[in-house]
């Protein structure tokens, strides 16, 4: 969980590490709302029964990333703008060419192998794994490739995909194996399990051994269904883009507040998300990155249950962070991503001043020569 924190430095762009790390604390902050997992007690809830159980995540990322994607674009005046009259046509080809394979290959290869270890994790989940997935793609990707993340690189878009399709058949190995859900998605199929008095673990080879491998074939047709049913959907999916502006900010204004209403029946979240957007488009204007604030949000209670345990197996101590070699190992790299921001500034101030003594002495030479 640090080293996932430590990572949110992958989506800050040059110079916007430290607004980065502000906007995880914010996010561990929000995650904080809700009962202490130790005592039991309420806390942060100002005697708000609505707020016992917390903020959801759902109702976070509407209000960060769909109403206030929605409100900055009426306030820069976007949605007035007339846009040309497009069709299937104009969109051109859904294919890809030989040289776009080529170049998101190997970022398919590099993000399915990290969601997948992303996805063992117990707790983590897909959504992790795709928002480190981008960070990661981000990092490595070339100086000209790195400024078209965000204005629809492949890179930007294959990353994260692949590393959420691999995250989600990853997840069903600490379920298969330990009995312990690595997603939301695999903890409700834990509860299926249990209802049937099927118990995940160890002894599921042996005592199930039919339910474990219908699992796995079940991916594989899985698999195969979903090929054949989206590529035929793929030309009328991608129609969405050609919705006029005026016509689609409605729809996900409705969806969105909709969608966060129906999980719960409760006004008060409608009332909270608008809060929440109001304060999320004050963050953008400041240049504040939302993905930090979101990541800090998930990892926040995987990683307070996670240490409360830790603390009480270990007396209180805070040896156990470096008392085995794989977790040093962990703490080692999250130490090592956290300052590899100022270590980047560093090389470049220094790779700057060796490309600046020639000139300077070439141009005291050819003033010594006039």
């Amino acid at each position: 969980m640090i080293l996932g924190l430590t990572a949110v430095s992958a989506f800050a762009g040059k110079g916007q590490v430290l607004k980065a790390m502000a906007m995880t604390v914010f996010g561990l902050m929000i995650a904080t709302v809700g009962t202490d997992v130790i005592t039991g007690a309420p806390r942060f809830t100002f005697n708000n029964i609505d707020l016992v159980d917390g903020i959801s995540f759902l109702l976070l990322a509407m209000a960060t990333f769909a109403l206030a994607e929605v409100v900055m674009t009426v306030l820069k005046g976007q949605h007035k703008e007339e846009e040309p009259d497009m069709d299937m046509a104009a969109l051109g080809s859904m294919k890809l060419s030989k040289e776009e394979v080529k170049e998101v290959a190997p970022t398919i290869a590099r993000s399915s192998v990290f969601g997948f270890l992303v996805g063992v994790l117990p707790g983590a989940g897909a959504t992790i794994a795709s928002f480190l997935a981008y960070g990661l793609e981000r990092n490595l990707a070339p100086k000209r490739l790195k400024e078209k993340f965000g204005k629809g690189a492949l890179r930007g878009l294959a990353a994260p995909e692949s590393a959420n399709n691999a995250a989600s058949t990853g997840s069903f190995v600490p379920l298969l194996t330990l009995g312990i859900p690595g997603s939301g998605t695999t903890a409700i199929m834990l509860g299926a399990l249990i209802a049937y008095g099927i118990q995940p673990g160890p002894r599921l080879f042996v005592d199930n051994p039919d339910v474990f491998w219908s699992v796995i074939i079940s991916m594989y047709f899985g698999n195969l269904v979903l090929l054949i049913l989206n590529l035929p959907l793929i030309p009328y999916i991608s129609r969405l883009l050609v919705i006029p502006r005026p016509i689609l900010i409605p729809l996900i204004l409705f969806f969105s507040i909709t969608g966060v209403y129906l999980v719960s029946f409760n006004t008060f979240d409608i009332n909270m998300m608008v809060i929440i957007t109001i304060v999320a488009i004050f963050l953008r204007l400041l240049d504040f990155p939302m993905a930090p604030m979101l990541l800090g949000f998930i990892l926040g209670g995987i990683m307070e249950n996670n240490l409360s345990r830790s603390m009480t197996i270990s007396d209180g101590s805070l040896s156990f962070l470096w008392e085995r070699p794989l977790t040093l190992t962990i703490m080692s790299i999250s130490v090592f991503v956290l300052i590899l921001p100022l270590l980047r500034v560093l090389a470049e101030k220094m790779g700057l001043g060796r490309k600046a003594k020639p000139m300077e002495t070439g141009a005291s030479a050819d003033s010594g020569e006039g």
